[in-house]
């Protein structure tokens, strides 16, 4: 006689069999987590807390993500996605305009709101934490070093790419965060003309 769990992975509460058919449960627990890891940091951050922000069971984030470090990793891919488009967009371009271009493209992202916040949380959680470092610093790797380093063809590549890398993180720490002026200030195609020829220069010169 069936008691009404037969279809019921074992180990999952019924509440978030419910919920896990919802279209956008998987997004919610996403966006509570890089919530939760932007107000109280990786090493504070907790699966319970996430789930709760997402009002779904604990259980559930465990059944999408598995540990917290896997959360934060799904929620740094999340947030880095939109600059996932920029080894393809220098690749495709003239070398010679990389530079622009490089910090054209990141520019555009953390003055879009939509986009900067969830970067802000990833960054502060990294500059706080070894595992949260850990894993920003291998998709950065992954994603971006390695593919714009493949191509530029010099001995010293991948350090090329880093210091340019550099150059935009330590120019967005000052202007979103720090928030220095009068570079917190300075109008993005200001900031793109002044910082251009820089990067051009780390990745070609």
């Amino acid at each position: 006689m069936s008691d009404g769990r037969a279809g019921r992975r074992r180990g999952r509460p019924a509440s978030a069999e419910r919920v896990a058919g919802e279209p956008d449960a998987r997004e919610r627990i996403l966006s509570s987590a890089r919530t939760e890891f932007a107000e109280r940091g990786y090493d504070k951050a907790s699966v319970r807390a996430i789930a709760r922000g997402a009002e779904v069971d604990a259980a559930l984030v465990h059944h999408y993500f598995g540990t917290k470090e896997q959360v934060f990793t799904a929620a740094v891919e999340g947030a880095f996605a939109p600059a996932m488009g920029l080894p393809d967009l220098l690749l495709s371009g003239s070398r010679e305009e990389w530079g622009e271009q490089l910090v054209g493209y990141i520019v555009r992202i953390w003055e879009n709101a939509l986009t900067r916040e969830p970067l802000l949380a990833i960054v502060r959680s990294a500059m706080n934490n070894e595992t949260a470092a850990a894993i920003f610093r291998a998709l950065v790797t992954r994603r971006m070093v390695n593919r714009v380093a493949a191509k530029l063809d010099v001995p010293d590549a991948k350090l090329r790419v880093e210091l340019a890398i550099a150059q935009m993180v330590g120019t967005a720490m000052l202007r979103y965060v720090i928030k220095l002026e009068p570079l917190a200030s300075m109008p993005p195609e200001e900031l793109v003309e002044r910082l251009g020829p820089v990067v051009q220069r780390h990745l070609t010169g």
